[in-house]
């Protein structure tokens, strides 16, 4: 059995508490490499609160993310880099479908917003040594942060000038877990990272500047974080939905006040508002009858120190129950991402032969929604195999 398997049944076994033939659960293995006997394609999960596959991304608008010159793809220049759009990780045996060029299978490629786009060589590949390797981006799109191969632990790079800030601790691969998340500040002084399934491995979130680590909780998301790192707001989606936030993390020697709330209900939470305190989810709905879970209509605020749902906004402009939708980072006060592709509901036999090549790529497109009014307006499309590896700038949600 994989060490992918093994995520997917540890991710299976934290899924919400239904009988089995309420779930519909579309599993493709990792296919091995040749020469090195290690997992490199992806595995798709169609359960909504359970996004555990690798991805590859190719932009589905030729300015989306324009290959520079003709064609190629360089690796990130050491300096003079503006600032992201979005970044994306290669896998290169589609079932159909071209493949990108330049293609490293479980590589990292960067987006401008100009359409450059540019490999990140220094970023440990997907999958290498059957590990997954994270990447974030600040808010701003001017900072990266990533696990380096060759340091062996999280950096953290200035675009514009090229200045690296390792992590004041190494991290062993092994300590990644089958599926990381990691949240990089919108100054890029700190770095939260955490993992499933919840390893003895500390989770941790780190100070570049100060050169100071404090343990997190793992098996939650990091979906937020304070200006000044002092107070932290993770999620969870399984078991059961819940939030938690962690405060006064570097007055202690130890992490600070924490106080966690259940949410009746799932849901999948996009990232901490820019005020610092307000969260927006979607919820994951069943369809009776079917075993398969959809979004839900609304936009769904919920209170962060007590879970209640706070009020319900209907979504105008992009339908809800035709596509299955994630939310991301904010775009501004009032408006946060929203992830769609077309809802597709269908049994899979998980004990099926696993393919030999990786998944098809299916449409994905970006909107931002008002969360206050619940318009939503179109921002662009990509053709991507899942979600679990498009970053985009600023706060994640729960993925």
């Amino acid at each position: 059995m994989t060490w992918l398997r093994d995520a997917l049944n540890d991710m299976a076994d934290d899924a919400p508490q239904v009988d089995l033939t309420e779930r519909t659960i579309r599993t493709r293995e990792l296919r091995r490499r040749r020469v090195v006997p290690i997992a490199a394609a992806a595995a798709v999960i169609a359960i909504a609160l359970a996004a555990t596959a690798a991805v590859r991304l190719l932009p589905a608008e030729p300015d989306a993310a324009t290959e520079p010159g003709n064609g190629t793809v360089t690796d990130l220049p050491a300096r003079g880099v503006k600032s992201l759009s979005h970044a994306y990780m290669t896998l290169c045996q589609p079932e159909d479908g071209k493949v990108p060029p330049g293609c490293v299978d479980g590589g990292w490629r960067v987006v401008t917003r100009s359409g450059k786009t540019y490999r990140v060589a220094q970023a440990l590949r997907g999958f290498d040594s059957g590990r997954t390797s994270p990447l974030a981006i600040s808010r701003d799109g001017s900072k990266i942060a990533y696990y380096d191969a060759e340091a062996g632990t999280f950096a953290v790079r200035d675009l514009a000038s090229g200045a690296v800030v390792t992590a004041p601790t190494k991290v062993p691969r092994a300590w990644l877990g089958s599926i990381a998340h990691l949240l990089l500040s919108d100054d890029g002084r700190f770095v939260a990272f955490t993992k499933r399934p919840p390893l003895k491995d500390p989770a941790m979130l780190f100070d570049m500047r100060e050169r100071m680590v404090r343990p997190l909780p793992n098996g939650w998301n990091p979906i937020g974080l304070s200006p000044g790192g002092d107070t932290i707001t993770l999620a969870e989606y399984a078991p059961k939905t819940r939030l938690q936030t962690i405060s006064h993390l570097w007055q202690t020697s130890t992490a600070g006040n924490a106080r966690t709330v259940d949410v009746a209900g799932h849901y999948l939470v996009g990232g901490l508002g820019p005020d610092g305190k307000s969260i927006v989810a979607v919820e994951s709905v069943e369809v009776r009858g079917t075993g398969c879970l959809r979004s839900g209509e609304d936009l769904v605020h919920l209170d962060p120190e007590t879970g209640k749902v706070l009020r319900r906004v209907p979504v105008r402009g992009l339908s809800m129950t035709d596509n299955f939708v994630y939310l991301r980072s904010w775009t501004g006060p009032q408006e946060i991402t929203a992830l769609a592709r077309p809802f597709v509901c269908k049994e899979s036999d998980v004990n099926a032969p696993a393919p030999s090549l990786d998944p098809p790529y299916v449409p994905f497109t970006a909107y931002a929604v008002n969360v206050k009014t619940g318009k939503a307006r179109k921002l662009t499309t990509y053709t991507a195999q899942h979600w679990f590896n498009l970053v985009l700038p600023g706060f994640p949600g729960t993925l």
